[in-house]
């Protein structure tokens, strides 16, 4: 199994925070990597949360490439952060070129240019760098949006975070998602390590999804360019976290709904009934087949965790005002939030998404035996 820990904050905090809670988990994951996410950052970056980010690894021609494809783009650098690796080697942790981190300003003209449009052009362009890069096997790009970071690596989350630094100011994040990746079903590739990001939306999982290929097919056949890759099986929770919220235009809670599905007697009694017979008939192959514990967060910040019917993963969610964690353990907790009040923790069970908003001040319990939140 994979361990799973996420923080939310009403400041900005190392990301150590979220290795540490790894840490403790360690039995529970053999330190094959780790895959980490930073959003709503602090320091340099707080004054240009509109200017996206690019996070990969790139070699030096792939460097190169990068530079003249950009410039060609209309895209100058607004700030960046070099992680230096130690010339010494440390085992388990192959020696990369550069782990980039940096912000661009817009072109210029895209001046004017509706939000979605911004969007849509941003994506286009990772799928570029990504192509571009798998084509000669020198630049892996894991992110380019605003005021978000992602870092990947095979190794153990501790080892590697001393050995790429990420104790600094410039990394403090408000949002942080880190995942101990345990490599089980596939050959270890980086764009199979969690967490998965797609436009804002971000998920990472614990468990196994045996309904895979449905749900990958159903996916690939909707006619939007980023649903692609699948490396992992866990892969596709992001994309259908997006396409239930952008494309369907449901609440996070239809998310539930959508992956979850309730049964014909639950369904029967619903306040949204009708609607959700439609939902489930329409959308059957994106229902999962766990067992999976999903952790995810939101473009408004928000973050979140379901279980699916099987509840076989362990999941808990507990803090205080203005700091929340999502963990695998109750340990991870422990390390990280230690004064929260523990009678206070939350292990959500199949029916629920647990929520905690961008003001950080309580969790919230959402049941699917409930009204939608969207009006319908």
């Amino acid at each position: 199994m994979c361990r799973l820990f996420a923080l939310t904050s009403k400041d900005p905090v190392s990301p150590m925070l979220a290795i540490k809670a790894l840490d403790v988990m360690k039995e529970g994951h053999d330190g094959s990597g780790v895959g980490l996410l930073l959003q709503d950052l602090g320091g340099p970056f707080e004054e240009i949360k509109d200017c996206p980010i690019l996070s990969g690894i790139f070699s030096e021609e792939g460097i190169r490439r990068l530079d003249l494809f950009m410039m060609d783009q209309g895209f100058l650098t607004k700030y960046k952060i070099s992680l230096k690796v130690p010339k010494k080697a440390v085992e388990g942790i192959p020696r990369r070129g550069l782990y980039l981190i940096r912000a661009y300003e817009l072109p210029e003209h895209w001046d004017g240019l509706e939000p979605e449009e911004i969007a849509a052009r941003l994506s286009d362009i990772r799928l570029k760098i990504r192509e571009m890069g798998e084509e000669k096997k020198d630049m892996i790009v894991f992110s380019f949006w605003p005021d978000t970071i992602m870092i990947k690596e095979i190794g153990d989350p501790m080892q590697l975070a001393q050995y790429l630094g990420l104790d600094r100011k410039e990394l403090h994040a408000r949002v942080i998602m880190a995942q101990g990746r345990q490599n089980t079903n596939y050959a270890i590739n980086l764009y199979a390590c969690h967490p998965f990001f797609l436009k804002g939306y971000c998920t990472m999982t614990n468990g196994e999804n045996t309904a895979f290929i449905p749900i990958k097919d159903f996916l690939t056949s909707r006619g939007i360019p980023e649903y692609t890759g699948y490396q992992s099986d866990s892969e596709v929770f992001a994309h259908i976290l997006h396409y239930s919220m952008v494309e369907l235009d449901l609440g996070i809670d239809g998310y539930k709904h959508v992956i979850t599905p309730l049964q014909r007697e639950d369904l029967e009694s619903h306040p949204n009934a009708e609607f959700l017979f439609h939902l489930k008939r329409t959308c059957r192959p994106l229902t999962i087949d766990g067992p999976n514990c999903v952790i995810g967060t939101l473009p408004d910040h928000s973050i979140f965790m379901v279980q699916d019917r099987k509840k076989l993963r362990p999941g808990v969610v507990g803090g205080k005002p203005g700091m929340y964690g999502f963990s695998s353990e109750i340990c991870g907790l422990d390390a990280v939030i230690p004064d929260r009040d523990k009678s206070k923790d939350i292990q959500p069970m199949h029916l629920d998404t647990a929520i905690v908003s961008p003001e950080r001040q309580e969790v919230n319990i959402c049941r699917q035996t409930e009204a939608l939140s969207l009006p319908l």
